[in-house]
């Protein structure tokens, strides 16, 4: 059964017939390189998947909403107003949504009418491939294309964030909601964190493909971690700034950071630095190369970065780290790394399409072997950013 039908039939189930309904799809994101840069004020590179999350919408007369996930039965159809909301444990998944909706509304943008909804998401859960995101940016199109509200899609991506942020109580950068509002099929996106400036260059990858591979294990940033990452760095620039007069990391050159880095009292924050600076020269340089076609070049950075992030910025762990060296071992791998925030999730790597096949059954055995549990391969195709989907 094809989604759309799929999809249909549970909105019968739920809200009756289907009639007068709109598709929407917002995609999920994977990071290439520049990775935990985004809050220390460096550059990303991330781009958005085909894979991601549909929905199918039909307008309501009253002020109420019903919203339905197939990938979450168990949790049923959740209601909520238009209007006048909170965060709500108990509405668990659905926050997401609803703190979309109560940011709009806090800034102006009310909604006349509720919405009935079903969700359908192909991304695998808890794998860092940015779901949360991805529903924020599609409830804040379905909004502002229902409303004619005329809301421009930076704008858009800065609402979602906010959602997760204030709302939810994540505290997360702006590069998963931006990747996902923002794709555009076949290219990558350079964001500076700093100003939000952007460019997209063009993924000339031909004759490779990018193959995500899930570790299965729940992807676990604690936020004690995540925030004691943030913490570590945030002091290392304090003690930085009183040498060098910078307002982030990322404004320093490797060169830069070696000559002042005795200034961070701390070894361990000083490797946190440290990565910080050289991840950002990782993907300024990996993007040259990239529109160089010098495509070697840009999957050594990659496995760089993958090094750098196990070894200065301790947040890979034995799953990513096996998936990566075991992908770095195979025939017609151009490089390898972790993306995400880490501690679970997935690792991406450049693959020669002739060569998938057996890099899926190599690293798999090698990894269920060592691990204990199967690993999950996914094609990734670039996919354009949040749409409605013309029927």
């Amino acid at each position: 059964m094809d989604i759309m039908t799929m999809m249909k039939d549970n909105f019968k189930d739920c809200f009756g017939d289907a009639v007068n309904t709109r598709t929407y799809f917002s995609p999920g994101r994977i990071n290439l390189i520049g990775e935990h840069t985004d809050y220390n004020g460096g550059h990303v590179f991330p781009c958005a998947i085909s894979l991601g999350t549909y929905a199918l919408v039909a307008d309501r007369t009253d002020n109420k909403s019903r919203i339905f996930s197939i990938n979450m039965a168990d949790k049923g159809v959740i209601e909520f107003p238009m209007s006048g909301l909170k965060y709500d444990r108990a509405k668990d998944w659905a926050n997401y949504p609803i703190g979309v909706v109560d940011v709009f509304e806090k800034a102006g943008y009310k909604a006349d009418h509720g919405f009935d909804i079903v969700m359908y998401g192909t991304l695998p859960n808890g794998a860092g491939l940015s779901s949360s995101a991805s529903i924020e940016v599609l409830m804040a199109v379905i909004l502002n294309d229902t409303f004619n509200f005329g809301i421009d899609m930076v704008d858009m991506v800065k609402m979602s964030q906010q959602a997760e942020n204030k709302f939810v109580g994540v505290n997360c950068g702006i590069m998963d909601q931006f990747a996902v509002g923002m794709g555009k099929k076949d290219c990558a996106i350079l964001l500076d964190c700093n100003t939000l400036e952007y460019r997209y260059s063009k993924l000339a990858i031909d004759g490779y493909s990018i193959v995500i591979t899930n570790t299965n294990k729940k992807h676990s940033l604690g936020a004690s971690a995540y925030n004691q990452r943030r913490k570590q760095c945030e002091h290392a620039l304090s003690e930085l700034q009183q040498v060098k007069d910078i307002k982030s990391l990322g404004e320093l050159t490797n060169a830069e950071f070696d000559a002042i880095a005795d200034k961070v009292s701390d070894p361990l924050e000083r490797l946190r630095a440290r990565h910080a600076v050289y991840e950002n020269q990782r993907t300024l340089e990996a993007v040259a190369a990239l529109e160089k076609n010098d495509i070697a070049k840009f999957g050594k950075l990659m496995n760089d970065s993958h090094v750098s992030l196990r070894d200065d910025y301790d947040v890979t762990g034995v799953e990513l780290d096996t998936l990566a060296e075991v992908a770095w071992q195979q025939e017609g791998v151009l490089g390898s790394r972790m993306t995400g925030a880490g501690f679970g999730g997935c690792t991406i790597s450049i693959v020669k399409n002739e060569n998938i096949d057996d890099f899926k059954k190599n690293v798999g055995e090698i990894y269920t072997k060592r691990i204990g549990y199967e690993p999950s391969f996914y094609v990734a195709n670039i996919a354009d950013g949040t749409h409605k989907i013309e029927n």
